[in-house]
Formats: C-alpha cells, structure tokens, sequence
C-alpha cells in the first residue's frame, strides 16, 4: 500500500499528509506495480554553489527537475515494475512522471476550485479517483482515458464556455507529474485524494465535470 496519510475531504484542511519512508524508486516501482500505470524518469534538482537548479541546465527553468529529461520520453514510459527499477537505480533522483491518455487522464483546475470540487463531489456522494495537488497550486483529477476528446462538448451541452473556466484536460501526449516529485524550491507534489482500493477503477470524466465546471465557475 502506498505510504502517505489519509485523504484530504475539503478546503479546511489544514495541510495535505506527505508522503513518507519511500524512495523515488521503490514509489515508481509502487506506481507500475500496484496501479499498472506507465512510469517515466524526469529531471532531477541538482545543487551547485549552494543553489538548486535542474539538471536540464536551465536556469531559468520553469518546472526544474519535474519535467521530461528527453524528447522520446513518451516511447520509454513503462509499466513494469522490473524496467522502472532499473531505471531509477540508473538516475535514484529523477522525477517521477505519468504519462496521461494511457491508463488515464488528468483534469487539471485551480486548487480553491478543486477542494471545493471535492467537497461537492463528497456532497454528492460522487468517489473521487487519486487527485493530485502540485506546488504551483493546480489539482490534478485522474479519469478514465478519453476524457480529453469528451470534456468540451460536456461542457458545452451544461452551458459552460471552455475558455472562461480555468480547466484543461491532460490526455495523449501530455504527463503529470507523481508525488513526492519536487518543483524546485516550490515544494513536493502531494495527494489530496491518494490511491487506495475504492478508487482503482476511475471515474468517467462525465461524472465528474459538472462539479468540476461549478468550482470553477465560483473560482474565477
């Protein structure tokens, strides 16, 4: 079972548990393992003279060690446990990155909009798949791939204008990145809602993008 503290329910909680006591690679083999979600090494942090930067030598980086290390990435995601071990134990520091529109994709909202979207969603007695919170305050929400070819016409058919809500879908060709990655000095991506066994099948996008659309609607 993954190591990290029980789900966060809305936005009063104080502070989303960590994720604990495991390395990069043993969470990565945990990822192929136990949630058969393709895996790939990102970008690591890297201190020189005292400052952190990433080892894609940008120093102007805007996503330093939590982003593709190259540009066949995509072609070297895995979902076995035994190549993500030996692709850790080749870089222990890399970021770990999922590719999206595989086994799932990600809705991607503000923060304030997606614990307000959680606490709706637990009003509706709605179940959440793992959402993720990422240090530039985005929430990530995984569905059942497709969802990137279905949310603008949902949207569309509530009487939402996709370009007035602050949602994007992350699907073929696009990756999130998995706790306990870290965004530079920004901090570690965390779960809001972790993996555990009543969220191994996800949700369909369409049940989920009406209070995902309402939160952001409030939020702007």
């Amino acid at each position: 079972m993954f190591v990290v503290e029980e789900t966060i329910a809305g936005a009063d909680a104080v502070q989303i548990p960590k994720q604990r006591g495991e390395s990069l690679l043993d969470t990565a083999v945990r990822y192929a393992e136990e949630r058969h979600w393709d895996v790939f090494p990102g970008t690591w942090l890297e201190v020189v003279d005292g400052v952190h930067g990433c080892s894609c030598g940008d120093a102007a980086c805007p996503a330093p060690g939590a982003h593709p290390g190259r540009r066949d990435w995509a072609t070297r995601a895995t979902g076995s446990a035994t190549v993500a071990r030996r692709m850790w134990q080749a870089h222990p520091a890399a970021s770990i990155l999922l590719p999206t529109g595989r086994t799932f994709d990600a809705i991607s909202v503000p923060e304030t909009a997606g614990f307000l979207a959680l606490a709706r969603m637990e009003r509706m007695e709605l179940t959440p798949g793992p959402v993720t919170l990422t240090p530039d305050r985005r929430m990530e929400f995984f569905v059942l791939p497709g969802a990137a070819a279905k949310v603008p016409g949902l949207l569309r058919k509530a009487g939402w204008s996709s370009p007035s809500l602050d949602l994007t879908v992350l699907g073929e060709g696009a990756y999130v990145a998995a706790p306990p990655t870290r965004f530079g000095c920004r901090g570690a991506v965390q779960w809001a809602c972790r993996p555990t066994a009543a969220n191994r099948w996800l949700p369909d996008a369409e049940e989920l993008v009406s209070p995902l659309a309402y939160a952001c609607g409030r939020d702007r």
